[in-house]
């Protein structure tokens, strides 16, 4: 197949950058729901009231966690599209993508949207969760169900509306297109979403909103790396200058834009181009990754548990607000005289490890023993060539992970 990873993404080593297995990226993915996980457990529950030292220190550093979904984002247009990429000579590419990714996908989401009616309807967790946000929900509309009418409610939902939107209309474009088209077409989209985000600002419009059309440039600029390092830049020389120039362009418009407030969703340049900042820094990350990953130093990201995390992250994502809210309830019936968590860096940590660790030990059950009968069944489309798989899967079974989930890519049929 032109464009082979295996031709054009070799190390000095002749070690190539797009492997069979490639735990970096799961170490990436781990780190991706740990910033959300954070970030949702102090500085989005809670704030900066009434806190000082080092426990606002803490909170304070939580603020920037919702960036993960960036990550993530990045993460899932570099991987899905090096499937695509690797895949579109085949006779079954749609058959084979799409039942592939409804494996993936479908059975935990919808798993989930069960677990939400229950909680909510018996009185265990404080959320109003209507019929109809639950039907649009059901059909990946859960990022535009404001545009309905229906206010968001349950926010990690509408992530997951863009990623479908995502799977549903990418694979199209990549069995049309050249790999270099690929770049092309995702460059554009890139523009597109910042046009729209300027537009809807100056027209008063929710700018900031998960609208995919307002955020699917995070998904676009993986999707360019995952053709660049298919090209003549899939050479460890190669991968260097786009991570430099990742990097340097995001630190260009942080630097350029920060006194005409680029930091703050508030101002203009903030809403139009701080994605844009954001989302190169993490191509840079990722390209950072995939050099650490093929040398000496690839230990760094090698790690144990920051993969085990990353190989449970889709359940982590899906369940960690409905579990923080358990905790919730369940604390306040064990001990009513506890004081609230505002203001108390000790009762939000408290929270935190309680519900960090039952939505850890939830995923790892549900992989295990929901989510796996379904991958298997993957094996059924792997009678050909396939992509490889970035995953530790020693830590919790032999089925490729969730980027597939948000991370895998490559997998050579076994």
């Amino acid at each position: 197949m032109s464009d082979s990873p295996i031709t054009h993404s070799k190390t000095v080593n002749s070690e190539p950058f797009l492997r069979a297995r490639m735990p970096e990226l799961d170490s990436i993915r781990g780190i991706a729901v740990l910033l959300v996980l954070f970030y949702h457990g102090f500085g989005f529950a809670y704030g900066l009231s009434g806190l000082r030292g080092i426990g606002r220190l803490f909170v304070a550093a939580t603020l920037g966690g919702w960036v993960g979904v960036n990550l993530f984002f990045v993460l899932s247009g570099f991987l899905i599209t090096g499937i695509l990429l690797d895949t579109k000579a085949r006779a079954d590419y749609y058959k084979r993508f799409y039942f592939r990714r409804a494996l993936r996908i479908l059975p935990l989401y919808y798993a989930v949207l069960c677990l939400l009616v229950v909680l909510t309807r018996a009185g265990l967790i404080n959320r109003h969760v209507s019929w109809a946000f639950l039907g649009l929900s059901s059909i990946y509309m859960a990022n535009v169900t404001e545009l309905f009418g229906i206010p968001m409610q349950y926010g990690v939902l509408w992530s997951l509306g863009v990623e479908e939107h995502f799977y549903l209309f990418w694979p199209i474009a990549v069995r049309l297109l050249s790999r270099r088209g690929i770049a092309i077409a995702g460059t554009i989209i890139c523009i597109m979403c910042t046009s729209l985000r300027s537009l809807s600002y100056v027209l008063g419009g929710q700018a900031g909103a998960g609208y995919t059309w307002l955020v699917a440039d995070g998904l676009a600029m993986g999707a360019v790396l995952a053709s660049l390092i298919r090209g003549p830049l899939g050479t460890r020389a190669g991968i260097r200058n786009v991570m430099w120039a990742a990097f340097a362009s995001s630190v260009f418009l942080f630097a350029v834009g920060t006194p005409f407030g680029i930091l703050s969703a508030r101002h203009f340049l903030g809403m139009a181009l701080r994605p844009i900042a954001i989302n190169l820094f993490f191509v840079g990350i990722i390209s950072m990754a995939l050099r650490l990953g093929t040398c000496p130093w690839k230990t760094i990201l090698n790690l144990a548990p920051l993969r085990f995390v990353g190989d449970i992250s889709y359940c982590v994502y899906l369940i960690h607000m409905l579990v923080f809210e358990l905790v919730d309830h369940v604390l306040a019936r064990l001990n009513p005289s506890l004081p609230p968590g505002r203001e108390h860096i000790a009762v939000m940590a408290l929270r935190f490890f309680a519900a960090a660790s039952f939505t850890i030990g939830l995923a790892a059950l549900s992989r295990r023993y929901f989510e796996n009968p379904f991958l298997r069944l993957k094996a059924r489309f792997d009678n050909g060539v396939d992509v490889s798989t970035s995953r530790s899967s020693k830590l919790i079974g032999q089925i490729p992970s969730p980027a597939e989930d948000l991370q895998t890519a490559l997998e050579i049929a076994r």
